[in-house]
């Protein structure tokens, strides 16, 4: 087995170098997107949760730097104060990716900042959001979330030049109906005379996370299934979102996120599409130094989706195209689970600044 951080034959690297497949790093920490590079990265996201933790990594570094920006803005909140840090680490991050963004032209080389979660209501705030966070630099992603108000956010930015990377998404109609909402978009764009062609948008499923939810449902409803068929839900959601993409012409790419075992990769691996796994999961994937032949064009198992979809009512509003209507989005489980999560970590985030501003008394 190779070392942690060198591998002498990456596996990775090879995908990047054969195959359609774009490698982003699930993490917008310097130091690990910089490894990730060199095995063929070309993008990067994160998330409340990622740039939570990123910042915590470096507790020192980053207190001295809140206390810096708190002194330069006295009146600024603790949620303003740490926003900024989120912004300095993205476009940080940002700036490693800037020889991939100029070689692809703008397909690949993004940096994801993800809009605040407690906007989650308000389309016109999302959008105006995403595109400040566009202008941080020319080479940043931004990410909304599939709601029923996302949608509308989702359009409206993409027309005014932003890249979207749509997020808080699992399931086969969100990733269709947010596909259409950039479709939508790119071509008000396009009537009025705008340019599109240095655009990059994606649509992420989170297959990981799809996962979590099925293994909920399951064990909340009693339902008998083999458990192992639930590992394969968010890879079947997703092949069939490839499918549909294609059929419809789609020009924004999918995206899988929120990996939970290698198959969230090597399952999609010849397909026009990005996979984004974290830092700990491409190390993982070069010292065992997988096989990462093309298998995107090979169908799950049928007994397994059949399996799913006779037993499991919520899969099959995951799995099939018109499962879920834009008004049921906000009430699918997985996305009131993961908001209320991206809520929780903006919420520490807050809380990290606080201890900046108000130190504990000893």
């Amino acid at each position: 087995m190779t070392s942690r951080f060198v591998a002498a034959a990456s596996p990775l690297l090879e995908m990047t170098r054969t195959q359609p497949t774009a490698l982003w790093n699930d993490s917008a920490d310097p130091r690990e997107l910089a490894q990730a590079i060199s095995w063929g990265a070309v993008g990067a996201t994160c998330n409340p949760v990622i740039a939570l933790t990123c910042i915590a990594a470096d507790r020192p570094g980053w207190r001295a730097r809140l206390a810096e920006l708190a002194a330069a803005n006295p009146t600024a909140t603790e949620s303003a104060l740490g926003w900024k840090a989120v912004e300095e680490l993205s476009v940080g991050a940002a700036k490693l990716l800037e020889p991939a963004f100029e070689r692809d032209r703008g397909r690949n080389g993004r940096l994801s900042v993800q809009t605040d979660p407690r906007l989650h209501r308000d389309a016109q705030a999302l959008a105006d959001q995403a595109e400040h966070f566009s202008g941080l630099a020319p080479n940043i992603i931004v990410k909304i979330p599939a709601t029923s108000v996302g949608l509308e956010a989702i359009e409206e930015a993409t027309y005014r030049g932003v890249s979207v990377n749509v997020t808080v998404s699992f399931t086969v109609a969100q990733a269709v109906a947010t596909g259409q909402a950039i479709e939508r978009g790119l071509r008000r764009r396009e009537a009025a005379g705008l340019d599109t062609s240095t655009m990059g948008p994606v649509v992420t499923i989170m297959v990981g996370r799809l996962d979590d939810w099925m293994r909920d449902v399951v064990k909340r409803d009693r339902i008998a299934i083999d458990p192992g068929y639930l590992e394969w839900a968010g890879v079947a959601a997703f092949k069939r979102a490839y499918g549909v993409f294609q059929e419809l012409g789609l020009r924004a790419r999918l995206l899988s996120a929120a990996f939970r075992n290698v198959m969230h990769l090597t399952e999609f691996v010849g397909g026009d599409v990005v996979v984004s796994p974290p830092f700990s999961w491409q190390v993982l994937i070069n010292d065992n130094d997988l096989d990462l032949a093309p298998r995107m064009d090979l169908p799950v198992e049928p007994r397994i989706v059949d399996a799913l979809l006779g037993r499991v009512p919520e899969f099959r509003r995951a799995y099939e195209p018109d499962g879920l209507a834009p008004g049921e989005f906000d009430a699918f489980g997985a996305t009131r689970k993961t908001l209320r999560q991206f809520l929780e970590a903006d919420a520490g985030l807050d809380a990290l600044v606080r201890d900046v501003l108000i130190p504990a008394p000893q």
